[in-house]
């Protein structure tokens, strides 16, 4: 599992460690790691033009004696000084000795031009807003360059513990982070500044309890994944209800349905207008026209998809004492109080502009920051929420990390996904999941499932349904 953890505790953790070593050592173990990453994107670092850009802080410092190192190799390295009478001292001489030469600012641009590698160490990762104008300037002559660019722990100008960008921010081509994840390299939009992310281990323990952010990794969710055993049955492997569908959109309930069927649970069963169309996709649902009080037994229900104003089902679901998924139109018609009242666990599914309406702000202000967003949503309804999109991210209603999805394709911008993803993750929650493990596993496989149905190319949802035995068999190795 990768974690993730807050500037200040990856902070504290760097303090103790460089109380414990000599002076400097910490830098030059970073310098180590970002100077061979460097030369691997290079490939033939001699005779290549490398441009550090140097801010006042300590990743400034990083970048100068991975530059040093570079122009031991023969790289003809060159320094952009954003502020020179700050500049890392020891760094600075590091690098000179080696054979590096320095410009200001006013000079980077010219610089930039002719390089092909550029070292993004102007701002740490305690750097908040935007790039000031003389490094903006410097970000928009890169773009420009087509030079490859290597970022210093995190991309100079978005924020580290939010992954908000605020402002002017500088694209990486690779970033190298050192000794801990940064909640901003996994959450957009500061994700796609990073671009691929290297670890480099320096030493540093932060303390697994002060995690802020989880990403599950295949041998993560093998262990959460439902098995059945010798004596199982249909019934002990757990049943999950959909209600969902209308006269106007049947698809929803087919899609859910085929979902909840390859989600481990032993028994779909399905309430509402749609019956017919389940049954004639999959003969192996119960159907049942009598409503979800008079269902039959089950361990979790999924309701929304396709509901279209049908308020009182969604009601009569939320008024059960079993697990609750509340996904697309059920998220609008349930009541807040209602779900923040209820005693078995809510797990909610909403996009960006679902969220959006939720919390009474615009989209845009839910895709800038979903990180905040999440976990309000999961305080102000009681509930583990499951945000979709670019980055999916799973909150639970208690605090605690915040789970990040690292699989999906942005093929999975198809409609019916979410419908699929609901009753996959209902079917979870059937099988005994708890709803933050149940949304985590159930990001997993469906964006596992994408890539393998998508391959690059545009994909339906009903071919991420049958993609999910796929990938769930790829996940047990």
């Amino acid at each position: 599992m990768r974690t993730a953890y807050s500037v200040e505790t990856v902070r504290a953790a760097e303090r103790a460690l460089m109380a414990r070593l000599p002076e400097g050592a910490l830098m030059q173990r970073a310098a180590a790691g970002l100077a061979a990453a460097c030369a691997g994107l290079l490939g033939r670092v001699s005779g290549s033009r490398v441009v550090l850009l140097v801010g006042s802080g300590d990743n400034g410092g990083d970048a100068l004696y991975a530059g040093a190192r570079l122009a031991r190799r023969g790289a003809g390295v060159t320094a952009v000084l954003l502020a020179p009478e700050r500049t890392h001292a020891a760094g600075l001489a590091a690098l000179r000795r080696a054979g590096g030469r320095t410009v200001t600012a006013d000079r980077g641009e010219e610089a930039i031009a002719r390089a092909r590698l550029v070292v993004d160490g102007i701002v740490g990762i305690g750097g908040k807003g935007g790039l000031r104008p003389d490094a903006a300037r410097l970000a928009e002559a890169v773009a420009r360059s087509g030079a490859a660019v290597v970022a210093v722990d995190l991309p100079s100008g978005v924020d580290a513990d939010t992954g908000e960008v605020r402002g002017a921010a500088l694209r990486a081509d690779l970033t190298v982070t050192f000794g801990a994840y940064k909640p901003g390299l996994l959450v957009d939009p500061a994700r796609e500044y990073a671009g691929v992310v290297r670890f480099v281990g320096i030493g540093i323990e932060p303390p697994p309890a002060d995690a802020v952010l989880q990403a599950l990794q295949h041998a993560d969710v093998a262990r959460l994944l439902p098995t059945p055993e010798a004596e199982s049955d249909k019934y002990r492997r757990g049943v999950v209800g959909i209600a969902a569908g209308s006269a106007r959109y049947p698809g929803a309930a087919v899609l859910a349905v085929s979902g909840a069927l390859r989600g481990g649970a032993g028994a779909v069963r399905y309430v509402g207008p749609a019956g017919d169309a389940v049954l004639a996709r999959f003969p192996e649902t119960l159907v049942s026209d009598a409503g979800p009080a008079k269902a039959g037994r089950v361990q979790a229900w999924v309701t929304g998809p396709g509901a279209g104003d049908d308020a009182a089902t969604v009601a009569e679901v939320l008024a059960t004492d079993v697990p609750v998924l509340l996904d697309a139109d059920g998220l609008r018609l349930a009541d807040r109080d209602t779900v923040r009242g209820r005693g078995a666990p809510t797990l909610m599914t909403p996009h960006a502009g679902e969220a959006a309406a939720l919390l009474g702000v615009r989209r845009e202000e839910v895709e800038a920051a979903r990180l905040a967003a999440v976990r309000e949503l999961a305080a102000a309804y009681r509930a583990t929420v499951l945000l979709k999109g670019s980055t999916t991210l799973v909150a639970g209603p208690g605090g605690g990390p915040v789970r990040v999805n690292p699989t999906g394709t942005p093929w999975l911008a198809t409609a019916g996904s979410g419908d699929v993803l609901s009753g996959l993750a209902g079917s979870l929650l059937a099988a005994g999941l708890d709803p933050l493990d149940a949304g985590s596993v159930a990001a997993y496989l469906h964006g596992l499932a994408g890539r393998f149905a998508a391959q690059g190319a545009p994909t339906g949802a009903h071919d991420v349904a049958a993609r999910i035995p796929e990938a769930w068999r790829n996940v047990r190795g």
